[in-house]
């Protein structure tokens, strides 16, 4: 046996300047001295033996040999493997290195101050769930340290009776109730056996309140009568009532609903590109990931998004996420230097992170997933709530939420898994198996604070979206068949592979024989229960006829995805797992063991009542302060840090995000999706929530949030109520009486106006322990959530452009209309009672379901009249903040005018369901007539005027005037302050101060694009071949080889694995498009490993070489393409001063609707455009061009400079975030000398289409500006 070797390298500066100074100030803060820090990456190198390219290894990590020794390094937990290291492995074996076993990176820290280090506090140089800190480099042999495979155990339950049971069910943590103990004793009796811990495991996973749901399927004892339903039967009773559109219903893994039938982009079987028509149906599934976030923050969200869009993928026979979604509930921020009135001393456990830090680091783990993966998250909330403590209680979130959802789309011929049959082959798609997420299922079923604190470490898990991409790669593929090679697919969540299989066998009425040798492990020293039962995210498992094996391994090798078939369905139906090393079985039990009928739980409550008390009275409360402080409310105010860390953009089929209007403002109400790069065709997603309100009233809280995704969703032409699709979850507190009957209370309340209103709810999830419980100081506390019912609305549209945002129209005279469902003015439960710390009895509710319908039908007919050009639902903050959030938009003033009809307080703060319309003055008499005769509430309350003073005034007596700019500093102040302490404080006070240039006028453009040159080119019979490249990770293929194939290519998928094989070679096309994405999760540096994998291949090199020396073809990259590109620039002609692209100037991935101008050089593709200026998604981590020496004076001098970030003026900006990425001169593309190699940041193929843009000029038709490239390349191919 040979031995290995280990080797460390020194690699580049482990953070940024700005980055490290936050550290130096959180530590200077919790030790009281100052510091002086500095940090490294080390990479950690084993070896098969002791000779390796030192040359070639040290190129690839950019390091060198270290004999350095630091203060301390930080690394990941022993006996973990970080995603970093995964996908590093990856390139290294593909650049050629086979010798090289494991490399690993850890970040050394040099620390210079006065004290000992053992006595200092270091947390703040790490992550304590998912990171170790080693001493010295001699700790670092444990690292890749293997241990001899754990055992299989026994529980001696025939010897030692039940205890043993209850006692393993303690120290496992399984979770199981004193019913499902005996039940599996009396089982394991009668088979005259003990139990393994493998089965005793998988049994609690599958049987968990998170699996089965056990209080949604209880019997329900109110005031000792028995109710007839349970609330799994009142969710279903809405989809039987209205079952218009709904394909799937809790049958499958999300949702299916009906579609239509467009032009889908096809990948044929010769990987060339084609518009197909087909029936596209939609998929919808949203989750929650509370347990993981709270103990993890960053890995329990991105693995909340990675397992929702498992789901979606894993729907029918195969389905493709398409937009996403996100929202958080957190106990109050209290954030250093910007504590509010309103927040009391914090008191929380340990154990769990603090609501600030689930804030700065969970939104940015969701974000990175859907980057990375591919999927543009659209959509979200944010609400952050806490009580006082009264007798050691409170209500808020320390236990966060952490919603995670989205639609996708399925090919009606993949609507249905199909019936398997015996002996079809049992496949694992994704990633091997590691120790993470061990029982995570059981763990999110108790209130934490119940089980033991060691365990949560067991539940924390790794993401690796990159992975999940390649599994979806093979997903496509395989469901964009006639006849696809998936005849069943489940994705592995909660409780792993012991979950996931046993699923297989149970819906498709067969038993399992799977054999634990084949099953892909990462790590040897696991158990067969460990191995069994982990919870290694990005895996699949499917069932596949044995005909097709040869076919399906065929796809995976090419998208490189790893596949393991593991076993075989079988008549027996039974679950078997079979050791071969061991010649036992670790698991070995009949499938009616397991989904046996296990007692039924019974939930007997009483009804709570709230007690009558005399309101506060709000009138005496100052106005003024009211405003500002509502506007600096977390929930109320921008929303702007979580939403510019994620890609908006990516796919090309997103027809509207969360930002609105030329200043980019987020403020749009919903979420606009397409299904096709060739109609309007698509689907409307908002989100309504109202947990506050469920404190005094949950069925009022549940009501409101229904009406709140309604009416969020009513600015888009729709068909009809009976069109819209819902999905529901419910986080609450179960356990206590007052939890358990207002959960029932919601669910009737939702149920029944459901039904009313005719709107189905096919799919939801339930997290009912939202509880945390601690000691401190001889006292017991506890936090619970209160009621939350999120709905997430979803309806099919047929033209997205039927639609209207908040955005102000400042170019006619016109009337801003409040629009109610009443004229009441109730204040419990709003975000002005929590601010003042007032109290009030009665709560916005739904009190006539007729009126509501007539308010919806109202708003629509007066959308399809084009009669409104404005428009904003009433919701957090009331109506003063629906009115400040248009003012925004467009930075203008408004007057408001009230009367004595109500008080000033109750009326603009009150949260009942209503609009502001925008409309013009001459259709002001018509729509005021046309809504008062349906009995709707309408009134003239404000008008825009030509200052910038937002005014309220009674009787013509001024009660509030501000500036709009000041009252939006105030909506920002706490996402300014977030996204200073996460991100570059420099650069974020750059983007506050933004606000106060008068000249900055956002988003313009300067060009009127005439698309009938497209009609012209596409003529000609002749389509030039365009090959779009892609590497492993890279996930924007698909808009870019839609926009060629519109301007008359025929489109060629060609992986790198196709190269590498010589099944491709590129002198077969007149065209390359190097397409964006994540390449290997951007690890080693954006683009960096794909170019190590071209410039390590000399063949592959040679190709590349020759492709950029002939002088008919071209090239175009795009963002990841744009750097890989960069890195090749030696073998480039005409590129020898290109810059490299490093991290952006904020220390974050930014995304955003940016603004460049293009200058006049020699670029084929960019012929013709010169000075034009237009708006273009921007979405990267490392945008910022960085220069050598004299390479930028070079690059002007010669007219290389293709494309620069501008302002309003037209002049190059170096102004956040102008400039996002911080680059000089506002620098975002550039050219080789020769025109036909082309390279830029920007995502122009993501905007072809006027749609496709959340702001564009009114005057364009169909496509954008953008695609004069793709005409361009048609031109230059056509002429060669």
């Amino acid at each position: 046996m040979s031995k290995t070797k280990n080797f460390i390298f020194k690699g580049k500066q482990s953070f940024s300047s700005s980055k490290l100074d936050q550290i130096k100030h959180q530590f200077s803060n919790s030790n009281k001295i100052d510091a002086k820090i500095s940090s490294n990456e080390i990479y950690l190198v084993q070896s098969k033996s002791e000779k390796i390219n030192h040359e070639g290894l040290q190129d690839i990590l950019a390091a060198k040999e270290n004999d350095a020794e630091f203060t301390f390094y930080v690394g990941p937990r022993l006996g973990t493997i970080s995603p970093w290291s995964s996908k590093t492995e990856d390139i290294i074996r593909n650049v050629g290195f086979d010798n090289i076993e494991r490399v690993e990176r850890l970040y050394g820290f040099n620390l210079e101050c006065d004290s000992e280090i053992n006595a200092l506090d270091l947390s703040m140089f790490y992550d304590r769930m998912t990171q170790s800190i080693y001493n010295n480099k001699d700790d670092f042999k444990n690292l890749f340290k293997s241990d001899k495979p754990r055992s299989l155990n026994h529980i001696n339950i025939l010897e030692a009776g039940k205890s043993e049971l209850e006692r393993a069910n303690k120290s496992f943590g399984f979770a199981m109730s004193d019913q499902e103990i005996d039940y599996l004793y009396d089982f394991y009796n009668n088979e005259k056996r003990n139990p393994t811990d493998a089965e005793l495991m998988m049994f609690a996973q599958a049987n968990s309140e998170h699996c089965r749901h056990k209080i949604f399927n209880a019997k329900w004892n109110v005031d000792g009568s028995q109710k007839n339903n349970t609330l799994f039967d009142l969710i279903k009773e809405t989809s039987k009532s209205s079952p218009d559109g709904i394909i799937s219903a809790y049958k499958d893994n999300a949702a299916i609903i009906e579609g239509s039938k467009v032009e889908r982009l096809n990948l044929n079987e010769s990987n060339e590109y084609e518009f197909k028509e087909d029936n596209l149906n939609s998929t919808i599934k949203v989750e929650t990931h509370n347990h993981p976030t709270a103990i993890s923050p960053y890995p329990g969200a991105s693995t909340g998004s990675g397992g929702e869009i498992r789901d979606e993928g894993a729907t029918g026979r195969g389905a493709k996420p398409k937009i996403g979604l996100v929202g958080f509930n957190v106990s109050n921020l209290r954030i250093p230097n910007l504590l509010r009135s309103w927040e009391k001393n914090e008191l929380k456990p340990s154990r769990i992170a603090s609501p600030l830090d689930i804030m700065i680091e969970a939104p940015i783990g969701a974000a990175a997933f859907n980057n990375e993966f591919g999927r543009p998250s659209t959509l979200g909330y944010f609400r952050c709530f806490e009580t006082d403590f009264d007798n050691n209680k409170a209500f808020g979130y320390h236990k966060p939420i952490m919603l995670a959802g989205g639609i996708g789309e399925v090919r009606d011929v993949n609507n249905f898994k199909l019936q398997i049959k015996e002996d079809y082959l049992v496949v694992v798609l994704g990633g091997p198996a590691m120790l993470i997420g061990l029982g995570g299922g059981a763990a999110s079923s108790v209130s934490s604070g119940d089980s033991d604190e060691d365990l949560d470490f067991a539940s924390v898990q790794r993401d690796n979206a990159e992975m999940e991409r390649r599994c979806q790669e093979v997903i496509n593929k395989c469901s964009s068949q006639e006849n696809s090679f998936i005849e069943f697919i489940h994705d592995v969540g909660a409780g792993g592979l012991s979950n996931a299989i046993p699923e297989l066998a149970k819906d498709s009425n067969l038993g399992v024989y799977i054999e634990l040798s084949k099953i892909p492990n990462a790590d040897k020293s696991m158990s067969p229960m460990e191995i069994w039962s982990n919870e290694s995210q990005e895996r699949y498992v499917l069932a596949i006829h044995k005909d097709n094996k040869n076919a399906f391994e065929k796809i995976c090798q090419r998208e490189r995805c790893e596949y393991a078939i593991v076993g075989h369905t079988t008549k027996e139906m039974s679950v078997k797992l079979y050791d071969e090393q061991n010649k036992n079985y670790p698991v070995d039990v009949p499938l009616s063991m397991l989904f046996g009928d296990l007692p039924i739980t019974e939930m007997e409550v009483k009804e709570e009542f709230v007690e009558t008390f005399n309101e506060d009275n709000s009138e005496d409360i100052d106005l003024s302060d009211s405003i500002t402080k509502v506007l600096q409310h977390p929930t109320v105010s921008s929303k702007s840090f979580l939403i510019t860390i994620g890609d908006r953009t990516v796919s090309g089929m997103v027809a509207r995000d969360q930002f609105v209007g030329p200043y980019q403002v987020p403020v749009s109400d919903y979420s606009l999706s397409l299904r096709s790069y060739t109609s309007n065709n698509g689907e409307v997603l908002s989100i309504g929530e109202k947990p506050t309100i469920a404190l005094i009233n949950p069925a009022a809280s549940m009501r409101m949030a229904l009406g709140e995704a309604l009416t969020n969703m009513s600015g888009v032409v729709i068909k009809g109520l009976n069109n819209v699709q819902v999905s529901a979850n419910w986080m609450a507190a179960s356990g206590e009486n007052s939890d358990d009957f207002a959960l029932r209370s919601g669910v009737e309340a939702l149920s029944k106006i459901a039904v009313d209103l005719k709107v189905s709810i096919p799919v939801g999830k339930d997290s009912l322990s939202m509880r945390t419980k601690w000691s401190e100081n001889n006292s017991d506390y506890e936090v619970s959530s209160p009621l939350s019912g999120v709905i997430t609305a979803m309806a099919p549209v047929d033209d997205v452009t039927e639609s209207v945002t908040p955005e102000l129209n400042t170019s006619d005279d016109t009337s801003i209309l409040l629009i109610k469902l009443n004229n009441k003015n109730r204040l419990a439960g709003s975000i002005f009672s929590e601010i003042t710390e007032t109290k009030y009895q009665h709560t916005p509710d739904i009190d006539d379901i007729e009126v509501f319908e007539k308010l919806f039908s109202g708003i629509q007919n007066l959308l399809k009249s084009k009669k409104i050009l404005a428009m904003h639902d009433i919701s957090d903050g009331g109506l003063i903040t629906t009115l400040l959030e248009m003012c925004f938009t467009k930075k203008v003033g408004m007057r408001m005018d009230l009367d004595d009809s109500s008080g000033v307080n109750e009326f603009l703060f009150s949260e009942e369901i209503g609009f502001a319309i925008q409309i013009k003055k001459n259709n002001l008499d018509e729509v005021t007539n046309t809504l008062k005769n349906e009995n709707i509430y309408v009134k003239n309350i404000a008008e825009i005027i030509d200052d910038e003073q937002f005014s309220i005034f009674k009787n013509d007596s001024e009660l509030f005037s501000k500036s709009v700019i000041e009252l939006e500093k105030n909506w920002r102040e706490t996402s300014h302050a977030i996204q200073s302490i996460r991100d570059n404080e420099e650069i974020a006070n750059s983007e506050l101060s933004l606000l106060d240039d008068r000249n900055f006028q956002g988003l313009k453009s300067n060009i009127s694009f005439d698309e009938n040159e497209l009609k012209h080119i596409n003529i000609k019979r002749t389509k030039p071949k365009v090959a779009i490249l892609r590497e492993q990770g890279v996930n924007g293929q698909n808009e870019m080889a839609a926009a060629f194939t519109l301007a008359g290519f025929n489109a060629f998928d060609v992986h790198m694995q196709d190269l590498l094989d010589g099944n491709t070679n590129l002198k077969d096309f007149q065209g390359m498009a190097v397409c964006g994405g994540f390449s290997y999760g951007d690890v080693l540096g954006a683009g960096g490993g794909w170019s190590k994998t071209i410039l390590y291949n000399n063949l592959v090199k040679d190709q590349f070489q020759e492709f950029f020396s002939d002088e008919k073809v071209f090239t175009l990259g795009v963002c990841n393409g744009c750097q890989m590109l960069s890195n090749l620039k030696d073998i480039i002609p005409g590129a020898e001063f290109w810059p490299s692209f490093e991290r952006n100037l904020s220390d974050q991935f930014e995304a955003r609707l940016a603004q460049v101008k293009i200058s006049k050089t020699e670029s084929v593709l960019l012929d013709g455009m010169e000075d034009w200026m237009i708006p273009v998604a921007s979405a990267h981590g490392e945008g910022r061009a960085q220069f050598n020496n004299n390479d930028l004076q070079e690059l002007e001098k010669s007219n290389q400079i293709a494309m620069h970030f501008v302002d309003s003026s037209e002049n190059s900006s170096e102004i956040y975030p102008i400039n996002p990425n911080g680059s000089p001169n506002g620098i975002t593309g550039i050219t080789a000398s020769n025109g036909r190699v082309t390279i830029m940041m920007p995502h122009p193929e993501r905007v072809f289409r006027k749609v496709q843009l959340s702001w564009h000029r009114k005057d364009w038709n169909e496509y954008s500006p953008w695609m004069q490239i793709f005409i361009n390349a048609k031109k230059f191919s056509d002429k060669n």
